[in-house]
């Protein structure tokens, strides 16, 4: 089950925490595997070093996803190289946390940039590739957040829920052309970006979360996977939550 062997794949923001969990378990079941990255070059190399050491095959491709034609030159290129793009994951994402009277313009502006603007334009050129073979799984990365709101975090969870809206739309406008669109909504996962939060807001996390611990990247993975699969070929405007309950 879930092979994608002679698949493509493509993830944004794959070098660290949720996006090389998942670059890693899409290339473990045989997909070829586009590793994006912006900054962090020496660890997008790590994560294809490691596939290729357990057999896998990857590639890193530098990317701005808040920049439209960085992203459709990237994805465009990827399509040139292997051929076709039959998995999209839209990653990449940032959070600026702040409420809602101290939020600065550009903040949110860089926010809805890299979290939804990157997410509709990668969509886009992904899409474009997978008309023509009339197949293709789009799966975007929200957040809990997007469907609770979180005190603080107006710019970050207004973006989150914009990409439900949009995996909604997606689904509707191109499942009669093979493609199905989905959305994870991980919980409180330990990452990078979790990592900096005080003490007492991640207590008071694993508190409201009913399996009583943080979630790992490797738990969110297995969720697109199966969402990249043809076992999941009737799936489509779905929102998977892999939260350990804090949402039901």
């Amino acid at each position: 089950m879930f092979d994608l062997s002679g698949k493509t794949a493509f993830v944004t923001g794959a070098s660290r925490g949720i996006g090389r969990a998942i670059a890693m378990a899409l290339a473990e079941r045989g997909a070829e595997v586009g590793i994006g990255y912006a900054r962090r070059k020496e660890a997008a190399e790590a994560v294809q070093r490691e596939i290729r050491a357990r057999g896998g095959c990857a590639e890193i491709v530098e990317v701005d996803v808040s920049v439209q034609a960085s992203i459709e030159q990237a994805i465009e290129g990827w399509v040139r190289a292997k051929g076709k793009l039959d998995i999209f994951v839209s990653n990449a994402g940032i959070a600026i946390d702040q409420v809602l009277l101290r939020l600065r313009p550009e903040d949110l502006h860089r926010t809805w940039a890299v979290n939804v603007e990157g997410a509709i334009w990668g969509a886009k050129a992904a899409i474009r590739s997978m008309l023509r073979q009339r197949y293709g799984r789009v799966i975007f990365i929200t957040s809990v957040v997007g469907e609770t709101g979180n005190a603080g975090q107006a710019a970050y969870a207004s973006s989150k829920a914009a990409l439900i809206g949009l995996t909604k739309t997606l689904a509707r406008e191109y499942a009669s052309r093979g493609i199905t669109v989905n959305a994870v909504a991980p919980g409180f996962i330990e990452t990078e970006m979790t990592a900096s939060l005080p003490d007492e807001l991640r207590k008071r996390m694993i508190e409201q979360t009913p399996l009583g611990r943080i979630g790992k990247p490797e738990e969110v993975a297995p969720a697109v996977v199966y969402l990249a699969s043809d076992e999941a070929a009737f799936v489509t405007g779905q929102v998977l939550r892999v939260n350990g309950g804090l949402l039901m």
